[in-house]
């Protein structure tokens, strides 16, 4: 794993062989002893207990697979090194690395979850269990977005342990947690801490994870995260070190969504999650007057529907998505979350916000594989300019759309903004389009107008914006100066 400052990372597999620069972080190793507590004190003296009882359903994971190239019999030096050309060696013979990780068996009958980094490209994978005993591994599927993969060995009456619940009672900030693995190679190692936060974001849209203290190094990938119930609340992913190593900020992705990912795993060999088809942005605070009937910030805004299920179902750009399958919607990533929750194909209500009323739309579910788009009509040739809000406007001709690289979009285009003005501090840029204004379409200048108009008539302090740039859609609450 290369590391030039503090940065996130996932926890590689620990080499099989290590012999030069890599095996230097072991010398960065910081062991620490937990204080002994009282017993009056609701806290664990000792994690003996549970450290036996959930052992022998942990498994070190062995996968290899033949890369192109030589490495010196003394191992691999990381990427920029001044050896590197000494010990990597691209035009050499090709040879079969090994690598090692952490899992944990989830079924009697040998199901097995771990990373899918830990297994990605390898040929062989081996699992040894906690009694000494080795078998061989399938990979029944793996699922990228989630870096998750379910394994299955052939056999029966295995020891295993269930998955909690991420967002319950026992994974709360604060509480005790244990970590077991693999960490460098060592096999079969726990470390202990507290869960430090939740719901942590590292790099991907599905992203729900517990960021724990507890000592996470290469070789834990894959590793379960008990709470003190010995229920899997996490899988151990990723860490935050400017070395490689532990500095006491782990990532575990959270039960809750593992189990998902796993169930639909283990029934299709993939996944299958749910997709509505929209494109969408948190309301700011500042948006709120802007939209009618809102009066808080909640739900999330639709800012465009392409091709899909939200547009069969009648979803609209400029609808506000207030609940989804009766669960209030706080923000875009709950959103995400609920919806690939659903199984594709599964019928949902979503209650919407539109024109300032409320109204019920059921939903049938896609998969998220299936994306389309729209065309758009050509621009008018007879443009029309005018200068407000900070802004100066014109009607999108057809030497525009080529000057600004626009395409077929319809709009009313921003050629010049004034500096200091609120459409300046928005980031409304020349070049913008604007496609909406006050949740209308607008085609040309004199639309545009005439909602300002209007948004003003109403008492408004500001007016809703659908500005797309390079494509992309988002809404900006624009001040109204009369």
């Amino acid at each position: 794993m290369k590391t030039t400052a503090i940065a996130i990372s996932r926890v590689l597999p620990a080499p099989a062989l290590r012999l030069t620069a890599g095996l230097l972080l072991v010398s960065g190793l910081i062991l620490s002893a937990f204080p002994v507590r009282s017993q009056d004190a609701d806290r664990p003296l000792s994690f003996a207990e549970l450290a036996s009882q959930v052992s022998p359903a942990v498994v070190n994971i062995t996968t290899s697979r033949v890369v192109a190239g030589g490495i010196s019999p003394l191992g691999e030096v990381p990427e920029g090194s001044p050896f590197e050309e000494f010990f990597n060696n691209e035009d050499g013979p090709a040879r079969r690395a090994s690598a090692l990780g952490a899992g944990f068996v989830i079924s009697a009958d040998g199901y097995i979850v771990t990373n899918n980094h830990v297994i990605a490209d390898a040929d062989e994978i081996e699992i040894e269990f906690f009694n000494g005993t080795f078998l061989p591994a399938e990979l029944i599927g793996t699922d990228p977005s989630t870096d998750i993969a379910l394994l299955k060995v052939d056999a029966t009456d295995l020891p295993f342990v269930p998955f909690g619940d991420s967002n319950g009672q026992d994974a709360e900030v604060g509480d005790w947690v244990m970590a077991m693995g693999n960490p460098l190679g060592q096999g079969f190692s726990i470390s202990a801490g507290i869960i430090s936060a939740r719901n942590r974001e590292v790099q991907g849209i599905y992203d729900d994870y517990i960021q724990t203290d507890a000592a996470i190094n290469q070789g834990n990938s894959g590793g379960p995260l008990f709470n003190m119930a010995g229920e899997v609340i996490g899988v151990n992913t990723a860490i935050l070190s400017p070395n490689g190593g532990s500095i006491g900020i782990g990532f575990s992705m959270a039960s809750n969504v593992v189990a998902d990912t796993v169930a639909q795993l283990q029934e299709f060999g993939e996944t299958r999650r749910g997709w509505l088809g929209v494109r969408i942005q948190d309301i700011e605070p500042d948006m709120v007057d802007a939209i009618e009937g809102l009066t808080t910030a909640r739900g999330v805004l639709i800012t465009d529907v392409p091709e899909g299920p939200a547009r069969a179902a009648g979803l609209l750009s400029g609808d506000v998505i207030l609940t989804f399958d009766g669960i209030d919607v706080t923000d875009t990533r709950q959103l995400v979350r609920l919806v690939t929750a659903v199984p594709a194909g599964d019928t949902v209500p979503v209650i919407l916000l539109r024109d300032g009323g409320e109204m019920t739309l059921p939903v049938a579910l896609g998969r998220r594989e299936d994306d389309g788009g729209g065309t758009a009509p050509a621009a008018t040739d007879d443009p029309a300019v005018a200068e407000m809000q900070g802004l100066t406007l014109s009607d999108l001709t057809a030497e525009l759309a080529e000057q600004f690289q626009l395409g077929s979009e319809t709009g009313v285009l921003i050629t010049a903004v004034a500096e200091g003005s609120d459409a300046a501090d928005k980031g409304l840029l020349a070049g913008d389009l604007i496609t909406e204004a006050g949740q209308q379409p607008v085609l040309n200048v004199a639309e545009f107008t005439a909602q300002v108009d209007a948004a003003i008539e109403a008492g408004r302090q500001s007016i809703l914006l659908l500005v797309r740039r390079d494509g992309n859609p988002r809404f900006v609450a624009l001040a109204l100066v009369e």
